[in-house]
């Protein structure tokens, strides 16, 4: 019988091969095996030293408090989008998105109507209640406040209350329910500022991150006229400024592109809960909270809804094109807020909010300055430049509607203020939030609609 035999060259050539192509099994297997015991000594280690206590709470910090997380309109959540926030919205049609009713933390309560309020809100109102509703994005929501109790709404409910309470105190500080008939008295009776209606103010939080104009409106009309407000005050601007002339509103972010590029999708879906456990390892969180102490960037906390590191200042618009078409967006939309606010008789209250690039360089405080560099000058001309052209947007809305719409530009109402009042570019720490709270205060106390109207001297 006949033997084959194989070349010694050519099993060379196959030995070699299989050991060029063969997976390195033993080099994983170790690498995996150090992890493991690396992981397991350091929670040993944290919990023999103590510090898994403050490793933990640092979990529970406002950063991760306020971090969205979005579900869909069967309440599971998107799927390739990160999950380690607490604060919950879901997809809805008209409104793109809004906050998951009856959901809590340490820094914040949403009622059962989804509104930022540690008590619900009937849709009947009771009787002697005047409820004053505030919409907006993440600044008048109260983005990175430590409880509800700081944010513009609360403070702005409590000054309201306590007019009353003084009006009570000191009548006479206050326009008489009866005018006097002629003369010196009834001159020095209308210079005294009218009395506030006697009834139980209400001041609603009804913002929600990330929006925009247009889902100001669509939450107008949705959401907020079943509930027979009194005043509807829209604190806004920034966010409109910043999102793309092409979007029609704020919507989930990424969700456009995971609808079109599937693979992108399936990437996402794969690789997020891969990435959701190494954050989520012991090895992984201590050495973020004892070596790197990572402080986030303005452009991470300045838009809470985007789920991109791109700087803030390529987000503002380049050219007058790109502006226009914001401006646009925004105007038609506010627009038909105060056609439908008309309609049902409330007064609407237009405000430009807040934002740093108002203060002068000389009037910021340490931290605002350190925000600024980290902006760049690009960002300061760009939306020095937008907030000045939404000014104008809103003077003009103001003269279309003078007797239903009043407009406050607060844009560089901190140029005058002489303590730190940011905590990014557009978010208010929490004595800032009081002092425009009395901004407001003040607007709302002179509106006729919420002014006890004094009575005229019947002569025989």
């Amino acid at each position: 019988m006949f033997k084959s035999h194989r070349s010694p060259y050519i099993s060379g050539i196959y030995s070699r091969r299989r050991r060029r192509f063969a997976f390195p099994w033993k080099t994983t297997l170790a690498l995996l095996g150090g992890l493991i015991i690396l992981e397991l000594g350091t929670r040993l280690a944290l919990n023999f030293t103590g510090q898994a206590t403050p490793i933990n709470d640092a979990s529970n910090e406002p950063a991760v408090a306020y971090k969205l997380q979005f579900f869909n309109p069967r309440g599971r959540a998107l799927s390739g989008l990160a999950r380690e926030g607490q604060l919950r919205l879901q997809q809805r049609a008209l409104l793109s998105y809004q906050l998951v009713s009856e959901q809590s933390s340490p820094f914040w309560t949403i009622n059962a109507q989804g509104f930022r309020d540690t008590e619900p809100v009937p849709v009947d109102k009771p009787e002697g209640e005047i409820r004053i509703f505030i919409l907006g994005g993440s600044a008048a929501f109260g983005q990175w406040l430590p409880s509800d109790d700081a944010t513009m709404a609360a403070n702005l409910e409590r000054r309201l209350q306590e007019r009353l309470e003084q009006q009570v105190r000191s009548p006479e500080k206050y326009r008489p329910n009866v005018l006097p008939a002629t003369g010196a008295p009834r001159t020095q009776a209308l210079a005294l500022p009218a009395k506030l209606r006697d009834a139980n103010y209400r001041v609603i939080n009804a913002a929600v991150p990330g929006y925009v104009a247009p889902n100001h409106l669509a939450q107008l009309a949705t959401n907020i006229l079943p509930y027979q407000p009194d005043v509807i005050v829209l604190l806004s601007g920034y966010e409109d400024l910043l999102l793309p002339g092409e979007r029609e509103a704020a919507s989930i972010p990424q969700l456009d592109q995971f609808l079109n590029q599937p693979l992108y999708h399936f990437w996402a879906y794969l690789s997020e809960p891969i990435a959701r456990f190494i954050r989520n390892t012991a090895l992984f969180r201590a050495t973020q909270f004892w070596l790197l102490r990572p402080q986030p960037r303005p452009a991470e906390t300045s838009l809470p809804l985007s789920a991109s590191t791109q700087p803030l200042d390529d987000r503002l618009p380049r050219t007058e094109r790109q502006l226009e078409q914001r401006l646009v967006r925004y105007d038609a939309a506010v627009k038909q807020m105060a056609r439908l606010s008309a309609g049902a008789n409330v007064p609407l209250i237009v405000a430009l909010q807040p934002e740093i690039s108002g203060i002068s360089p000389e009037k910021l405080q340490d931290n605002e300055a350190e925000i600024v560099s980290q902006l760049g000058s690009d960002y300061l001309q760009r939306a020095q430049a937008g907030f000045a052209r939404l000014g104008e947007t809103n003077d003009r809305l103001g003269e279309a509607f003078p007797g239903n719409v009043k407009i406050l530009n607060y844009y560089d109402l901190y140029d005058q203020y002489s303590a730190e009042a940011f905590i990014d570019a557009v978010h208010l720490n929490a004595p800032a939030n009081q002092a425009l709270a009395e901004r407001f205060y003040n607007a709302i106390a002179e509106l006729p609609q919420l002014q006890v109207q004094s009575q005229e001297v019947i002569r025989p």
